[in-house]
Parts: C-alpha cells; structure tokens; sequence
C-alpha cells in the first residue's frame, strides 16, 4: 500500500527518519511487491510511508535521512521455528551417521535427543542465556529480525522453565524480536521411559498451568509422531493449553502420516511443521481452518530424507507455505535463513518468491504476528534489512556469502551500514 504524504509537510509531524533511494520487495502479498527509485519513512518503532522518491517532500529539520544507494531493503526475515536454546554438542553422533549408525544405534551410545536433554538440564540458565545469545548474535547478522525459541529439552518442570526464562531474557537483551513456544511434549523423559500416558499428564496438569503463570511462552506445541507422541496426546496437550490461552502449533508428519496435522488444524493451530507425510484430507484441513505449513528443509537435507512435503497441493489449495531454519543442535544446525531458502528451492521446488515469502510475511503469519511482521507496510514494525544483491533472487542463489549492509529492527540500526 502506498500513501502520497501532504505537500503541506504534516507528513513529518512524527517522523523520525526516511531512508531514501531505495529498492524495495514490500512482501506485502506474499509477492515481491516491488518499487524502484523508492522511499520509506519511519516514525519511532513504525513504517509510518512507503512512496515513490518523487511524492517525497522535501525534507527539512532534524529528521534523518539513510541514502540507501539503490540497494534492496526487504523486510526483516521472521524465523518462526527454532530450537536455539540447548547446551552441547551431537557433532560426534554427526559422524557416526556419516559412518552408517542408524537413529536406534545413536540412542544406545547416549546420543540423540536426550543427550542434548541431559547437557541443557545440567546447564543453569546463566548458561544457557550467553549460549543463545550468541547464536542470537549470529542470526543478527544473517537479517534474522524475529526468532521463535521452543523449550524441550528440559522435559521436567525445573528446566523447562529455565529454559523459556532464558528465552524472556534473550527477547530483552537482544535487539530482536523473542516468541517462547513451550515444547515440553517434544520426546519421552528417561523417568518416563514406557510411561508416555503418565507424562502426558504431567505436562497438563503440572507443567502447562505454571508454564502460564511465569508468562514468558505464548503457544505450546507437540511432537505427533510414533518416535513421539500419539494424537490422543497431543489432543490432550492442546485442549489443555487452549484452555489456558495458548496458541497452538504441531510438528506433524515428518516420519509418518499420523493426522496429528487434521487434528490440530480443526482445534485453530497457527501451524503444523514439516509435513513430508502429509496426506491430501490433512492439507485439507489446514486450508478450511487457515493453518500455514512450515516448510523445514534444514532437517529434510540433514537426515538426507527423500520424501518431500506436497507443494503443489499447498499452492493447489492456497495454503501458506512459511519457512525457517529449524535451528537445533541435532536434525538442522542450520545458523542462517539464507541456505535454507536455497534447499526450500532447490529440495522443495519453491520459487524464489515463495521462498522470501516464506521467511517473511508467512513466516509472520505462522507466529499469528502478520499484523505487525513480514512485510513493508505502513503501520508495520520498522524491522527490515538492507541487501547489496541485483535482485531479490539472489538470496535464494548465492552460496557462501550474506550479501547484508544494514539490520534495522523497530526503528533502530541494530547492525552494519550503508
């Protein structure tokens, strides 16, 4: 959307600042929306304009005003599934699957999901705060402007709680955007071990009600999966949590087809993720309840799965199609949005437009934040990046670099120049 301001100047009434001689993709329909030889205005933590350089008025006073030297600005990406708090490290059980272990061989050495449980309940949370924070840092530089953190890999009262207070702290001390996803149905406790109904339990009627009362997570998810948990579950999980006010997401169908995705579209899921097995009754579902498929090609290549997710019946039937790095230290340790728009394209058959449209405006969409997230609008939040690349397409193409000049999150240069 574009607003011609009043040649009469009450344009700048609030405006702190304009960056000027801009490339833009707004996103704001899922689609490139690109304007040359453009403008952007922001007051305080808002786009307050977005016009062509020729319906700015001339600026005077002490606004402040970025030359951006024709390069793109796009909106800040949205990383809407992460697990990026987690102590250790499974760089050894890396090589054992290089060396031919299978998932059960893993496990048996003390690899695999609990191991990362056993070194993160270990940790303090002073500990795992200065581990996500320089991930955190990292993710900055790579034009990552909004990070969902999920728990679960405490999978006990203590350390669930400790883990979503160092997400609160990190949404404080970093200068972007933190959404806690509790995710303590993620896999079965060894004090559980054979007792997953008995867990279950725990998680809603112990851990779900204090996990409100700290006031930190804002959605809870599940793991529906037969390594995990059983749809009876996870129903029992989300009813639970819808109860108390969460938000609801699933990880759905990456192993199996479980119709853990049907099940959580019908309950008003913002999402269900990965979805290699998803069935068309599934797909479904979520388009009659307006549930976004998150799209993780992150662990598809590092499981070296074979089974893509169904994009042509997304497209088929309009269903938003987000996607993100899935950072976790086991199945995507993937510290960059830029290389999984590469294999969202490349592994999955998206276009370069759907792929930024992923990490971006559907990305938001998946957070329930589309109203503040994703795109260049005005009344959005000022988050967006400066890129010295030709074109849009090109941080779906190049490899091995991160074309960023300047990181800009709610008003402010949060990183680099231009």
């Amino acid at each position: 959307m574009t607003t011609v301001p009043d040649s009469s100047n009450p344009f700048f009434k609030n405006v702190d600042q304009v960056f000027t001689h801009c490339r833009l993709a707004t996103m704001a329909k899922g689609d490139y929306g690109i304007m040359e030889n453009a403008a952007l205005a922001v007051s305080g933590k808002k786009i307050a304009w977005i016009g062509a350089m020729e319906a700015l008025p001339e600026i005077t006073g002490t606004i402040k005003v970025t030359d951006c030297h024709n390069q793109w600005m796009l909106p800040g990406f949205v990383d809407c599934h992460t697990h990026l708090i987690w102590a250790g490290s499974r760089a050894k059980e890396f090589e054992m699957r290089l060396a031919g272990a299978s998932y059960a061989d893993i496990a048996k050495a003390g690899g695999g999901i609990l191991s990362t449980v056993k070194a993160t309940r270990a940790a303090d949370e002073d500990t795992l705060f200065e581990l996500g924070s320089g991930r955190m840092a990292h993710l900055l530089t790579q034009g990552i402007t909004t990070v969902e953190i999920k728990s679960g890999y405490g999978l006990d009262l203590a350390s669930e709680l400790k883990m979503l207070a160092a997400a609160g702290r990190l949404d404080k001390a970093c200068p972007q955007h933190v959404i806690a996803t509790f995710l303590g149905a993620h896999s079965l406790p060894p004090e559980f071990f054979g007792q997953a109904d008995a867990y279950i339990k725990n998680v809603v009627e112990v851990m779900l009600p204090l996990v409100k009362d700290q006031g930190i997570a804002t959605a809870v998810d599940v793991f529906c999966e037969t390594i995990a948990f059983s749809r009876h579950q996870t129903r029992q999980v989300f009813e639970k949590a819808l109860d108390l006010g969460f938000a609801i997401k699933l990880h759905a169908e990456q192993l199996s087809d479980s119709g853990g995705t049907a099940l959580a579209a019908q309950l008003g899921a913002l999402s269900c993720d990965h979805l290699e097995y998803l069935s068309v009754a599934g797909a479904r579902k979520m388009a009659d309840h307006g549930t976004v498929a998150v799209l993780l090609p992150g662990a598809f290549y590092y499981l070296k799965e074979t089974r893509v997710p169904p994009v042509d019946i997304f497209r088929n039937l309009g269903i938003s199609m987000a996607v993100s790095t899935d950072l976790n230290p086991g199945s995507s340790p993937v510290h960059s949005m830029i290389p999984v728009l590469n294999m969202a394209c490349l592994l999955f058959g998206l276009t370069c437009e759907e792929a930024l449209a992923g990490a971006t405006i559907h990305a938001a969409e998946a957070l329930g934040m589309a109203g503040s997230k994703g795109s260049l609008e005005p009344g959005k939040d000022a988050d967006f990046v400066i890129w010295d690349v030709t074109s849009p397409a090109d941080l779906c193409y190049l490899s091995g670099i991160t074309p960023l000049k300047m990181v800009v999150i709610a008003g402010q240069t949060a990183y680099g120049s231009v």
